[in-house]
């Protein structure tokens, strides 16, 4: 027994953030499975990057793939989907129990896509299609170009993540483009169970305004924005427009809490875990904080639904003259160009093994 199941408990589904070779063939992920209920994990550019980069797991793969794949990311994608099928097999027993409302696992699209809105249908569309299990989620960042993308691959029948949101507004329209993803699919006669979830990160928040607020309001902010999205969340549910359509068996949009882990030293290592506490959503950890959180965690109570505690501790930051708008603006410009980032170097990296692997492979015959 272990704190995990606290979560479990009330309602909501753990996920872990990172997936690796390592983590596949030695069990590791199996066991979080058995011992944790993990029941689905997210992946992005920069785990990927430090998977790739960090041991010698993927060289047979780009040794044996660099002849076929005819770039280097076209070489990741193969290299990545080969996890990630694997790890979307070891979850479809909790895909199968749920009904396809858990046991999902996640691939991002080149984060060079991110202004590009056709691109990143078609690059959907394709991947999804390559990756070839039921359970594998296309991430599609909430840009303001991503939002009609996210709509236009719901409406193809692609399930979706959507990343890189920040604030209530930015998950509102990230809704919003899922609603209306569904809306045409039963225009058009189509089945309207179609999964998503929608991504928001958390502790970034926190770190961006470090040293701009008093001590008393130091690592609150993630939290607050967090409460006043479930309340977001929790009142689109029960709006009746999403009634129509759950009238018509569509299935929520789940929210998804990202960016779980602490940043900061003097803070406790379950913070965000603890405080994001509520039923019908998700959280996707780091290891560390996984198993952290099995080890100490605490779950005091459950996050409000009605929103009431966040609107006054946000209040309080608007008066330290911290603008939740900008901030949510320049939060997710900067994890754009935070992945686009690790995409360079990951593809940097993939094109330097594979020309060490083959002058390797040449010198050996």
């Amino acid at each position: 027994m272990n704190q995990t199941t606290l979560l479990r408990d009330i309602g909501q589904s753990l996920w872990l953030d990172n997936i690796t070779r390592e983590l596949l063939d030695n069990g590791t992920l199996r066991r979080y499975i058995d011992e944790y209920s993990i029941t689905g994990l997210t992946s992005n550019p920069t785990i990927f990057d430090e998977a790739i980069g960090g041991t010698d797991a993927y060289d047979a793969g780009i040794r044996s793939k660099a002849r076929s794949a005819a770039s280097d990311e076209a070489l990741f994608f193969e290299l990545a989907l080969e996890d990630l099928r694997r790890a979307a097999d070891l979850f479809r027993p909790a895909f199968a129990a749920t009904d396809g409302v858990d046991g999902w696992v996640s691939i991002e699209l080149s984060p060079q896509l991110a202004s590009d809105t056709e691109g990143s249908i078609a690059a959907a569309k394709r991947l999804h299609a390559q990756a070839d299990r039921p359970n594998i989620f296309v991430k599609i960042p909430g840009t303001p170009a991503g939002i009609p993308a996210i709509e236009a691959a719901i409406f193809e029948g692609v399930p979706v993540n959507v990343t890189l949101l920040f604030s209530p507004d930015q998950y509102v329209a990230a809704a919003g483009a899922y609603l209306r993803g569904i809306e045409r699919r039963i225009a058009a006669g189509r089945d309207p169970r179609v999964a998503s979830v929608a991504s928001l990160f958390v502790s970034r928040w926190d770190r961006k305004v470090a040293d701009k607020v008093p001590a008393a309001l130091r690592n609150r902010l993630g939290i607050a924005v967090g409460g006043a999205t479930y309340r977001a969340y929790r009142q689109l549910l029960h709006s009746s427009r999403w009634q129509v359509l759950a009238d018509r068996g569509a299935r929520p949009q789940r929210l998804l809490w990202a960016s779980t882990g602490t940043k900061d030293p003097n803070a406790s290592d379950t913070l965000y875990v603890e405080a994001l506490a509520a039923p019908d959503t998700i959280d996707t950890m780091p290891e560390k904080t996984l198993h952290a959180f099995a080890d100490h965690g605490n779950v005091r109570g459950t996050l409000a639904g009605d929103g009431v505690e966040a609107a006054s501790t946000l209040a309080q930051f608007a008066q330290a003259g911290v603008t939740v708008d900008t901030i949510a603006r320049e939060l997710q410009d900067e994890g754009a160009q935070a992945f686009v980032k690790s995409w360079t170097e990951l593809l940097r990296r993939i094109a330097d093994k594979r020309k060490a692997l083959a002058v390797g492979a040449s010198a050996a015959r």
